[in-house]
């Protein structure tokens, strides 16, 4: 041969290199060639689905397929990194699931995040009061419980300290500060094509398998309100509220009214402020505990028994002799029950943690929508006029898969799998989608479990075979 070439061979452990193609065919498949260009980094090109393919067809017609590949002017126009098991997009607590569900399986995996960290959104979009709203027995991740000396409701801190110990006890290591702009399936080489930006530089990562994980709530949601130019005061997206410190004495417009919207408005209310709620819309508030009983516990344990519909009645009758009648004080609930709304719709219920009695006592006033605002003002739909210093936007979360995953039947336009829970976890050509069951940890806990161990098994049937017989 007049150029140098490098034998390929398929190996388990979750390493790669940047590689350019030259002609690849001898006399049979199992002597497929590939010329290899080694960064200096400790790699190993691996292309076991090729392989897989030149065992299953009959050789003029593999040949034939993979030329039609390296046809494809742009496959290998940048470095290339070929991974010999999924790769998985979010180091959030989903992504982390799924790897180690697949390191308990000696499947090898990358996991790409944008962040320089893994949980970023709980690291660094949380406020300082944050604690888990569910007892920890239904956050914790597979294979790996909570230590016993945690609280019942661990702290944010203590979850991401959980998250650390987690990545250490699997070994996973994510590829951080790598966004990923592109993910589409070549249906020419059977491949997924995983297209990210690092320090300005362009990489491919070619894979089986693509595992999303970047969660519901990826990027934040900024609703556009006339007139917030001209307001003046400080704006911000609760992603970006630590604590009420700075507000002491201020008057501060918090929109939206769920958990976060809530817990923003009980923790400056502790700092002294004066803060005003908008509740748009109906809402459902349940204690979060019931006579001393965690209320999702408490939910879960009757559906076991119950109808959705008589649980969720029973709920209400619960949270009315808890709570007393909220309506009086601006909040009204759904007609939909709390459990159906969250399974139709996936709005969660909010779980009541002392705000309602700050509202009850005139601490937090609740208002209704914005018309518009203005100078140090906001104009609300009622005709009012309110005199304030700041806005916290506490307007939630969205997916953000459809500025990156292309063609894909799997997830709608809103970027949420188009079959619901306990479906929707996977779709054609070896994607699957974990962290979209709006269910929380629990949700993404149980389909990372299906998930791994879906891939496991393909990939114990086919790779193992093929390394051994390409060695």
């Amino acid at each position: 041969m007049s150029q140098s070439h490098a034998s390929l061979v398929a190996n388990s452990h979750p390493i790669y290199t940047s590689a350019i193609l030259s002609n690849p065919f001898h006399t049979c498949p199992s002597s497929l060639i590939f010329s290899l260009e080694f960064y200096p980094i400790h790699f190993t090109f691996v292309f076991s689905h090729l392989m897989h393919c030149a065992c299953s067809v009959h050789l003029n017609h593999f040949q034939a397929m993979v030329q039609q590949a390296l046809d494809h002017s742009d496959l290998f126009s940048r470095r290339c990194i070929v991974v010999n098991g999924p790769v998985i997009i979010g180091a959030g607590p989903s992504g982390l699931a799924v790897g180690a569900g697949l390191r308990q399986q000696g499947v090898p995996f990358v996991i790409l995040e944008r962040a320089d960290c893994i949980a970023s959104l709980w690291k660094n979009k949380t406020y300082d009061r944050l604690k888990l709203h569910l007892p920890k027995q239904f956050c914790q991740l597979p294979f790996f419980p909570f230590p016993p000396n945690f609280p019942e409701y661990p702290s944010k801190y203590q979850f991401v300290d959980y998250l650390e110990s987690y990545t250490k006890k699997f070994e996973i290591n994510p590829r951080f500060n790598e966004s990923v702009q592109s993910a589409k399936y070549d249906e020419v080489c059977g491949l997924w094509r995983v297209r990210t930006v690092v320090n300005d530089c362009e990489v491919e990562y070619i894979c089986r398998w693509l595992v999303v994980a970047t969660g519901e709530n990826a990027d934040k949601v900024v609703p556009a309100f006339e007139g917030l130019d001209e307001f003046g005061g400080h704006v911000m997206h609760a992603c970006d509220y630590r604590s009420g410190e700075q507000y002491e004495g201020k008057k501060v417009l918090v929109v939206g009214c769920g958990n976060s919207g809530m817990e923003v408005c009980l923790d400056l209310c502790h700092h002294n402020a004066f803060p005003s709620m908008v509740v748009r819309s109906a809402v459902h508030v349940l204690p979060r505990e019931i006579a001393g009983k965690s209320t999702f516990e408490l939910a879960t344990t009757l559906m076991k028994w119950l109808p959705l519909n008589v649980t969720d009645k029973i709920l209400l009758i619960l949270a009315r002799i808890t709570l007393g009648n909220l309506e009086k004080y601006g909040i009204k609930r759904p007609l939909m029950g709390p459990l159906e709304l969250k399974n139709t719709q996936g709005k969660t219920p909010v779980l009541d943690i002392g705000a309602l009695q700050k509202i009850k006592s005139g601490n937090i006033q609740i208002v209704p929508g914005i018309k518009k605002f203005s100078r140090g003002c906001v104009e609300l739909v009622d005709g009012r006029n309110l005199d304030i210093d700041s806005v916290i936007l506490a307007t939630g979360y969205c997916s953000n898969v459809p500025s990156w995953l292309k063609e894909s039947d799997l997830f709608s336009k809103e970027g949420m799998p188009t079959t619901s829970f306990p479906e929707g976890w996977k779709g054609k050509c070896g994607v699957y989608a974990v962290g979209f069951t709006r269910r929380g940890l629990s949700g993404a806990s149980f389909d990372a479990i299906r998930v791994s161990q879906d891939i496991a098994k393909i990939w114990n049937q086919e790779t193992r075979p093929l390394c051994h017989s390409f060695m």
